[in-house]
């Protein structure tokens, strides 16, 4: 039988791009996001065959609803050889505004514990099997906080850090955590930024790299490489010159905006 991938936030950008370059490569889709009747159009266009793809509806701001939507894919499909936690948001904050506390506590649901409710159904059966992949889908903006993109930032290093203690967790289990931190994509998530984007790399060829990653077992890759110099090169920037270097920069719009 052919293996197996389940992926959240299918419905556009990265996560369609994925299950694409999956499809290619092999696999049937188990793709879940809110937003069924997008993914379902996606196959259908694709031609892409009943048996090859199932489609589970969840919100991953809603920790049950995740969790059933992968106990459902194990009963339907089997445990799947990829767990690919991409589903997030992102959007602007301003801590002076008492609402975006609103929003920063909506991404840390949805970017964190959502990302750790999509693994939990698959955890002990992928251990038991001694096989797997789970991956935690990061960003280059884990590496240093952006002026207004506090909530995006904090979340996605609490992605990178809570990978890092997952994969520790299950060494010598056969079971292998992945974490990829995307530089620019375009897609429909960054094509509203106000600022220039550096090396933007268009979904289907981050969604090329990030399958030769998963297959390999790569525990950490910023893609694309380019970016992964530069965030080497920020963290290492002493305070006062990153300060210096990220003022009056563009802002990450907030969501009245």
């Amino acid at each position: 039988m052919k293996p197996l991938v389940f992926i959240t936030g299918a419905s556009s950008g990265i996560g369609q791009a994925l299950a694409a370059r999956f499809h290619e490569g092999g696999y049937r889709l188990a793709l879940t996001a809110r937003r069924t009747a997008e993914i379902e159009a996606w196959a259908a266009a694709r031609s892409i065959d009943a048996g090859e793809v199932q489609v589970y509806g969840a919100d991953v701001a809603q920790v049950d609803s995740i969790v059933v939507a992968g106990l459902a894919c194990t009963e339907s499909q089997g445990v799947p050889d990829v767990v690919i936690a991409n589903a997030g948001i992102s959007v602007g904050i301003d801590t002076e505004d008492r609402g975006d506390l609103d929003v920063l506590a909506e991404t840390l649901a949805i970017n964190n514990v959502g990302l750790a409710a999509t693994f939990h159904p698959f955890v002990a059966a992928m251990r038991k099997r001694g096989s797997g992949r789970l991956v935690g889908i990061g960003s280059v903006a884990a590496i240093r906080g952006l002026p207004g993109h506090g909530a995006y930032c904090a979340s996605k290093a609490g992605v990178v850090a809570y990978c890092e203690s997952l994969r520790g967790e299950l060494r010598g289990s056969g079971v292998r955590v992945v974490t990829l931190c995307p530089g620019y994509i375009d897609t429909p998530l960054t094509q509203g930024n106000r600022y220039g984007m550096p090396f933007l790399m268009r979904a289907e060829d981050f969604a090329d790299r990030a399958f030769h990653a998963i297959e390999a077992g790569t525990s950490y890759r910023v893609i694309p490489w380019q970016m992964g110099v530069v965030a080497k090169l920020m963290r290492v920037l002493p305070n006062a010159l990153y300060d210096r270097a990220v003022q009056g920069r563009g802002r990450k719009k907030r969501r009245h905006e």
